[in-house]
Order: structure tokens, then sequence, then C-alpha cells
């Protein structure tokens, strides 16, 4: 999909939210990756192939802040 002199990362590489943004929408929150990942601002992702990849959220308050 990627036709770039360097090659994005894949939609199943670990870094894929590396890969440049083709298109994007601030208002509603999401991006669209070179590597067909829609990326949203609250760091969910859909893969290509219709995987989901929930946002990532801490759980709970570790250190001073606890």
């Amino acid at each position: 999909m990627c036709q770039h002199k360097t090659p994005c990362p894949s939609a199943g590489a670990s870094d894929r939210e590396a890969a440049r943004t083709v298109a994007r929408d601030d208002v509603l929150g999401w991006a669209l990756l070179c590597n067909g990942v829609l990326h949203f601002d609250d760091t969910g992702e859909l893969l290509p192939d219709g995987q989901i990849i929930p946002p990532n959220r801490p759980t709970a308050l570790t250190g001073a802040a606890a």
C-alpha cells in the first residue's frame, strides 16, 4: 500500500503508528495512515483487516500521584 521511498511500517508492525498520515479529521479525531490503519485521538485503532485495537489507557494511579 505504501509508495514512500522509505516504506512505512505495515499495519501488523508494532510501530504501525509511525506510518505517514494521508487523511485526517481533527473534529472527529481520527487519522488514516499510509498503511491503512485508522488511528483515533484516544489512541484506539482500527486495522485494515477489521481488528480493533482498544485505546491505551492507564488503569490505576501509581507513584507519587497515588
